[in-house]
């Protein structure tokens, strides 16, 4: 299946999105001034032209601000063929001292299928060891294993259009409406065109995505693995079974025994909501469900994953139209790295390393002299090899694991440690990147060239737009080039992209005739001009089979060609204690990406949720003493944070929510997954993220404050938060010890010495506020008190640069509209602009909001707060 696009616009190139699984096209065009136009591109088959918030702001992400522009080795610049000679040296002689395990590769889903294919044939091949693993390894290792366990192969059986087609579309632990916005709102569209469409969100927390929910099932954390364990008894019982299609099934029989020894009341579900679900899906045929991290991130995510399959295989629901298991996965190429062998248990084309047959045939392929044996070490167990001295030298590219690991702490200490570190990325800024000794300069996206592949198994381009800035290259090229001075030159002699791209092609022809899924071998002699020119298709591609879906017949990739059911016994996460009484989950919020590398420097995307916070139950609260804007501390025996408190109802009670992206970067104390232990699934070694056992308690802050200014800020308090905001920066900021002087404190914030200042302080109410000019436009201005100070912060930001002379008021002139804080970050719509179109009748519900103020019409997934804020915001009916 190949999408033939219309041809682009002059000017204009087809690339794709490089944030989430669902992979966006996107035309993109240079504005001649160093960046990009964006927009949806309307004959890719993922997104038909829309885009979400972040994938709309990527013109404002690609300057140059920060970057990386030239190899650095123990901290001075070089000539790229020093770094390199460098890099292959060190590697090489660990090698010969203490052989092919002491060396380790840490990749990442935002390489492209290029890039990782060469990363893992040196490793695996070249180097001899299979210590190459991803932060994809965090994210959807559980769903690899349970496809492996049920199917034999790692296969996605279905088609983004399985949404749109089935009657009843099962959500479990994804919150699609944030997480996978233009997914949400293909569901979502779906849903308004066939009302009948019933959908269910199974999620301990009320998120965006139930806006568009028949049921919310809020089941207890960890316990997804009980209700499908239900779901399968039910099956049985209601005789929906399908007999004839379990032919071609082995293990039923033991997976219905192992479900009815399970408790369904480990939920925590009320009886009647659980006998609805239960009566929704095992009464309807086209049943897709769909699993993202709140299942995969777990330390039982394989049987959870496999106890959601054992019901799609025993009612046949699969690989048709409109039903089966479907796992949407969190970065752009995580399934690209799935398919060469980016995990430290698989080989290229997905086949399996400890397969001899398999071994040989990749080693024969490649003509390698020292083929990986055994899997290598998964990412948690690989930086317990850094700390520990086993592992002396490692190359981490693209990924910040001193931010993003479990037990962060300890693994920025492992890496702080390591005898010799090598990181390649686009910035020099990472908490990581500031632990290597060589730093390597990458391109970035929008400057370099290859193929990603999306969640539904559809293979994109991802082109070049903007040059190559300063020594900027592209992964492949850094990794073939050291490959090259450890002997190995002849293997690693591509020219182009599309000479790897036709090497792994041909390669999966191999894997296609060992029985692989993947075989896209009909590409595997590209031209230039086709590689070029090469338009979206969905794999497999080759003389038996091209793009569709899997298993309708019940062949399978099994050594018995039969699918696998396999029994589930559920496992409860990490207890809670009286020391540690709260369940912490982690996330991703709507308009930041990972650890804000590429969104933070877009001030509209940090003006939703510009600041770490903590989500936490009114009872809570209430009984910690916690009002709404105070500080939080949380903390175990693995870290400490300091987030700012979200009173919400959607967390229930002793559960807390916060989202990971933050950085020492960016917030003095909300790296979140300090807090996380590194407790792993036994088959998958992915982490269990969403189940931490913490600690909560008011933090007891002294004074508080919010600044604003033109130029980066110097921390001078225990908490601060910073963002970017139009024409310069804002940070949160409070502390254990009031300043005795604070204008003092405010220059040494904004490192101002000699501006003029202008200061209203009130000692005895603890009250300052402090500006600086020059010139009369606005430099900065520090605004702080006993308690959280009360602002108009979007307005103090946009004032920057600006003539201001009331801005000490902290609020807008009459004549001045303060738009608030961002709800519509695609076209910038702020809360009292919305508030204003409300109460005066001008627009009473989320579609009039759209056509009044344009709030919602762009990627939709602000609509469920539009909707929250329609209710809030609606003035009462006037009396009769």
């Amino acid at each position: 299946m190949i999408h033939q696009p219309h041809a682009p616009e002059p000017g204009q190139a087809r690339t794709t999105c490089p944030y989430c699984g669902v992979g966006c096209g996107i035309l993109a065009a240079a504005d001649g001034k160093g960046g990009l136009s964006v927009k949806g591109d309307p004959d890719h088959p993922a997104n038909k032209g829309r885009l979400c918030s972040k994938g709309s702001a990527l013109g404002e992400t690609v300057g140059l601000e920060g970057r990386l522009l030239a190899p650095r080795v123990f901290g001075q610049e070089v000539a790229w063929d020093d770094a390199l000679g460098v890099v292959a040296k060190r590697f090489s002689k660990v090698i010969a001292d203490y052989g092919p395990d002491a060396v380790a590769f840490y990749v990442s889903g935002q390489l492209l299928t290029e890039d990782y294919y060469v990363a893992n044939k040196l490793m695996k091949g070249f180097i001899g060891s299979a210590n190459i693993d991803t932060n994809s390894r965090l994210c959807m290792a559980s769903s690899v294993a349970g496809h492996r366990r049920a199917f034999g192969s790692d296969t996605v059986p279905g088609l983004y259009e399985d949404l749109e087609l089935a009657d009843l579309v099962v959500l479990t632990g994804s919150n699609l409406a944030w997480c996978h916005p233009v997914l949400y709102q293909r569901l979502a569209s779906a849903k308004v065109a066939r009302p009948a469409m019933k959908i269910v969100v199974i999620d301990p927390r009320r998120t965006a995505t139930c806006d568009i929910a028949d049921l919310h099932l809020a089941i207890a954390p960890g316990s997804d693995a009980a209700l499908f364990n239900a779901l399968l008894v039910a099956i049985a019982d209601t005789g929906a079974a399908n007999l004839s299609y379990m032919s071609n099934v082995t293990g039923y029989p033991e997976a219905l025994t192992a479900a009815c020894a399970s408790d369904p009341t480990e939920t925590g579900l009320p009886a009647a909501d659980l006998a609805a679900f239960l009566r929704l899906w095992t009464s309807t045929e086209k049943v897709v469900t769909v699993c993202s991290q709140g299942i995969n991130q777990s330390s039982s995510g394989s049987d959870k994953v496999n106890a959601i399959i054992n019901c799609h295989l025993a009612t046949g629901c699969i690989g048709r139209p409109g039903m089966g298991p479907f796992s949407v996965t969190g970065q752009p190429n995580a399934m690209g790295g799935r398919e060469v062998g980016g995990l430290a248990n698989m080989l290229a084309c997905h086949l399996d390393i400890e397969n001899q047959s398999h071994r040989d045939a990749v080693q024969g392929f490649w003509a390698s002299p020292a083929m990986a044996q055994k899997p290598g070490l998964k990412a948690v167990d690989m930086f317990r090899a850094v700390a520990d001295g086993t592992i002396k030298a490692i190359w981490i590219i693209h990924t910040n694991p001193a931010v993003t690991m479990p037990d962060a702490d300890a693994v920025t200490a492992a890496i702080k440690a390591c005898p010799f570190v090598v990181v390649s990325d686009i910035t020099a800024q990472t908490d990581t990147a500031q632990l290597a000794h060589v730093l390597l300069p990458a391109t970035a996206w929008g400057e370099k060239s290859g193929t990603v592949t999306n969640s539904d198994r559809t293979i994109s381009r991802q082109r070049s737009i903007l040059p190559r800035p300063g020594k900027a290259r592209p992964d492949w090229w850094a990794l073939a080039q050291v490959a090259t001075r450890m002997g190995h030159g002849n293997a690693f002699a591509w020219q182009t992209e599309a000479e790897i791209f036709n090497e792994y092609a041909a390669l999966s022809g191999i894997a296609g005739s060992l029985g692989s899924d993947f075989d896209i071998s009909n590409l595997a002699q590209l031209s230039e001009a086709d590689y070029a020119g090469l338009a979206p298709f969905t794999w497999p591609q080759n003389p038996r089979k091209q793009g569709g879906r899997f298993f309708a017949t019940g062949t399978f990739h099994t050594p018995d060609a039969r699918g696998h059911m396999v029994p589930i016994t559920p496992r409860a996460p990490q207890a809670l204690t009286a020391a540690h009484p709260f369940r912490l989950n982690t996330g991703r919020i709507r308009d930041q990406w990972h650890t804000m590398t590429r969104t933070a420097k877009s001030p509209r995307l940090s003006q939703h949720l510009a600041e770490p916070f903590v989500e936490i139950h009114p009872s809570d609260a209430a009984r910690l003493n916690i009002q709404p804007d105070d500080l939080v501390e949380l903390s175990n025996g693995h870290g400490r944070n300091i987030l700012r408190a979200l009173i919400s109802q959607n967390a229930a009670p002793g559960q807390l929510f916060a989202p990971m992206h933050w950085t020492a970067e960016t917030a003095s104390a909300a790296r979140i997954d300090a807090l996380v232990p590194s407790i792993v699934d036994p088959i998958s070694g992915q982490p269990e993220s969403k189940a931490a056992a913490v600690a909560a308690q008011l933090y007891p802050a002294q004074w508080f404050g919010f600044a604003v200014s033109a130029t980066p800020l110097q921390p001078q308090s225990e908490y601060w938060a910073r963002a970017r905001v139009p024409g310069g920066w804002r940070m949160e900021l409070a502390g254990l010890h009031t300043p005795e002087d604070w204008v003092a404190y405010a220059r040494r914030l904004f490192a101002l010495p000699g501006a003029e200042s202008a200061t209203v302080i009130d000692a005895k109410r603890g009250l300052a506020r402090i500006a600086f000019h020059a010139e009369g436009r606005l430099l900065a201005a520090l605004f702080a008190g006993p308690s959280p100070v009360a602002v108009g912060r979007d307005h103090l930001a946009s004032r920057l640069n600006q003539s201001e002379p009331t801005i000490l008021a902290g609020r807008p002139r009459a004549d001045m509209p303060d738009p608030g804080a961002t709800v519509c970050a695609c076209l910038n719509v702020g809360i009292n602009t919305i508030r204003a179109a409300i109460q005066s009748g001008r627009a009473l519900s989320v579609a009039a909001l759209g056509e009044a103020l344009g709030a919602g019409t762009s990627c939709g997934s602000c609509r469920p707060e539009l909707a929250g804020l329609l209710t809030r915001f609606k003035l009462p009916e006037a009396a009769e």
